[in-house]
C-alpha cells in the first residue's frame, strides 16, 4: 500500500509519490472506467497542494492513463470497442516478441518464479479479488518480459497495460473467473520445452482472448 504524502506537501517528491500511487491504482484496476479525479479530492486524500496534484494528473493524461475532456474533467478512460481492439492488437504484436526474446534466458529459477506468481493468481481468483488478480496477472507477464532485455519494448507494453487497467477491471467483473487463465500454464510448459512457436501462440492468445469479450 502506497503511503500518502504528508499533509500539504508541495515538493517534487510529493508530486512523484502521488503520480506513482495513482499510476499503480490505474494499472491494477483499482479505479473503474470513467471514474473522475479532481484536484480537490486528491489534495484531501493525499495531503498535497494543488501543484503536485495537477502535475501528477498531467503526467498520467500524457501517458493515456487518464483522459482530459474539453470541459477540464479528468477521468479514467472509457474505451470504445475500436480502442480495445487496437490495444489488444498492440499486445498481440509486442508481447509474443518479448516472450520470444526472453526464451533463451528462461532458466529454471524464472520458471519457478512464474509458477509461484501463477499460484498467487489462482488464489486471487478463488477469493474473487479483482485487483489482486490483475496485479498478479501483470506481474506474471512482466517477470517473463524482463528477461527479454528489451527495455524500450517493455516500456511501450507497460503503457498499453496502463491504458487498459480500468477496462481490465470491467472485464473481470463481467467474466467472474472461476479458475486462473489456462494460457499461463501453456506459457510455462512452452518455456520448459524451449518451444518458441508454442510460446508465441500461448502469449498471443492469453493477452487477447479476454479483451474480445469486451469488444463483442
Amino acid at each position: 500500500m502506497v503511503t500518502p504524502p504528508r499533509q500539504s506537501e508541495t515538493t517534487p517528491a510529493a508530486h512523484d509519490r502521488l503520480y506513482r500511487a495513482l499510476r499503480q491504482q490505474i494499472l491494477h484496476g483499482e479505479l473503474l472506467p470513467g471514474q473522475a479525479l479532481t484536484l480537490r479530492g486528491l489534495g484531501k486524500a493525499y495531503g498535497v497542494s494543488m501543484t503536485p496534484a495537477r502535475e501528477a494528473l498531467r503526467r498520467l493524461v500524457a501517458e493515456g492513463a487518464l483522459t482530459l475532456s474539453s470541459s477540464g474533467r479528468v477521468a479514467t478512460p472509457e474505451l470504445s470497442n475500436e480502442r480495445i481492439e487496437e490495444l489488444a492488437a498492440l499486445r498481440a504484436l509486442i508481447e509474443p516478441e518479448l516472450a520470444s526474446r526472453a526464451l533463451p534466458r528462461a532458466h529454471m529459477a524464472l520458471i519457478e518464479r512464474l509458477q509461484a506468481i501463477n499460484s498467487a493468481n489462482a488464489e486471487a481468483v478463488v477469493k474473487q479479488d479483482a485487483v489482486s488478480y490483475i496485479r498478479t496477472n501483470l506481474e506474471f507477464h512482466r517477470t517473463l518480459y524482463l528477461r527479454a532485455q528489451a527495455p524500450a519494448m517493455l516500456a511501450i507494453c507497460e503503457t498499453v497495460w496502463l491504458q487498459l487497467g480500468p477496462t481490465m477491471r470491467a472485464l473481470y467483473t463481467r467474466l467472474r473467473r472461476s479458475e486462473p487463465p489456462q494460457y499461463h500454464r501453456m506459457i510455462i510448459a512452452a518455456l520448459k520445452a524451449g518451444d518458441e512457436p508454442a510460446l508465441r501462440l500461448a502469449v498471443r492468445t492469453d493477452v487477447t482472448q479476454g479483451l474480445r469479450h469486451l469488444a463483442s
